[in-house]
């Protein structure tokens, strides 16, 4: 796996579905900010957002039917 599997857009994480499953705090995220490990269920919709920093994924191509 890449070291930053993310893509950081204006509005959300942008992740690969190579990438599946999806976590938070991610590897690009600074050690400061970092909360426990959080796996969010992003395949059915193409969006997630983190419980405790709120950050927002989104999933590259959509819904990942199947899961991964």
């Amino acid at each position: 796996m890449d070291a930053s599997p993310a893509l950081r857009t204006d509005d959300a994480v942008v992740l690969d579905p190579k990438h599946l499953p999806a976590f938070c705090p991610n590897p690009a995220m600074p050690l400061w900010s970092s909360h426990p490990r959080v796996y969010l269920e992003i395949e059915k919709t193409g969006e997630a957002s983190c419980p405790y920093c709120g950050t927002r994924y989104r999933l590259a191509g959509g819904p990942h039917a199947g899961g991964h």
